[in-house]
């Protein structure tokens, strides 16, 4: 409602990074209106939703299933007006939700090395939509220590999975005598991290209900963590590392918008789950949420 209710005339959508359009031309963000592109951006945080709810009920990382965790992802999708636009961060989030369903996957599996390898290629095609996706690379040996004792194959694997794909990529910049441009997608990896941010904080206060959420699931979840299964210990340690890479990853692109931040909503929208899964005083959690809601409508607005 807010973003239709002051729509910009234009808004420009860039679906690969500058390095992919060399060889990828897809004019997507040059057709599309700007309400046809929000009423594409709402469809897809639909269908992401359902996936992840499909995701977090197979896994059992709830007590029971539920619907809430497709709730908290549409919710927390809705924070903030840049992310109901279509960006790359939301097309990535589909790989995301992919990711964390292959890692999960590996603590059940006697054989990880083909999970890896997939995920590698995963990131890799991330990487070729949105550069900072690149630093999910981490996640793969993150998930390993973890999940698994040391098997040098499985910590290989991921990383040829990345190498596959990016070699086809320098062969086809070589065969157009620009692989010095092929070099240049790597440099912002060696970008320094800010020491200094400017922030309005006043467009961040509907975090405010969000931090408290995340607070009392984190007490939640230290409550019950020796109580749960270790599977689900470890699939929470694995989705709070994942929010954190998600998170820092934004050091790579110095022209990163907030819409960056859509990356932490699949890991975060599990914790907050989690706690209105567990939270005993309904008139309290049912009131968090309600705050949160028209706190999100209100800062949209305003």
């Amino acid at each position: 409602m807010a973003i239709f209710a002051d729509l910009p005339v234009l808004l420009q959508f860039e679906f690969l990074e500058p390095y992919t359009k060399f060889f990828v031309k897809i004019p997507i963000g040059e057709t599309l209106s700007p309400s046809g592109n929000v009423i594409v951006a709402g469809f897809m945080v639909y269908i992401q939703a359902i996936l992840f709810n499909r995701v977090v009920n197979n896994h059992a990382l709830l007590s029971k299933p539920s619907f809430l965790p497709a709730l908290l992802y549409v919710t927390s999708a809705s924070l903030f007006m840049p992310f109901l636009i279509l960006s790359p961060p939301l097309i990535c989030n589909f790989l995301l939700i992919w990711m964390m369903d292959k890692f999960l996957k590996v603590g059940k599996s006697p054989n990880a090395i083909m999970i890896m390898f997939d995920v590698g290629m995963i990131i890799a095609i991330g990487t070729l939509i949105y550069f900072p996706f690149i630093v999910m690379l981490v996640m793969l040996w993150l998930t390993l220590l973890l999940y698994r004792s040391f098997e040098w194959r499985e910590w290989v694997s991921g990383l040829v999975g990345i190498l596959t794909i990016f070699f086809f990529v320098g062969v086809y910049y070589y065969w157009n005598d620009s692989l010095s441009m092929f070099y240049k997608i790597w440099l912002p990896l060696g970008n320094k991290f800010p020491s200094v941010f400017k922030i309005n904080y006043n467009d961040y206060l509907v975090l405010i209900p969000v931090l408290v959420m995340m607070v009392l699931a984190a007490l939640q979840l230290r409550e019950n963590f020796f109580r749960s299964f270790i599977s689900t210990r470890k699939a929470f340690q694995m989705l709070f590392f994942m929010f954190i890479v998600a998170l820092i990853s934004f050091y790579t692109k110095p022209d990163f918008r907030l819409y960056h931040f859509l990356l932490c909503v699949p890991p975060g929208s599990v914790l907050l789950a989690y706690y209105f899964s567990n939270a005993k005083k309904r008139w309290f959690y049912e009131s968090l949420f309600l705050i949160l809601v028209f706190a999100i409508q209100y800062f949209l607005f305003v």
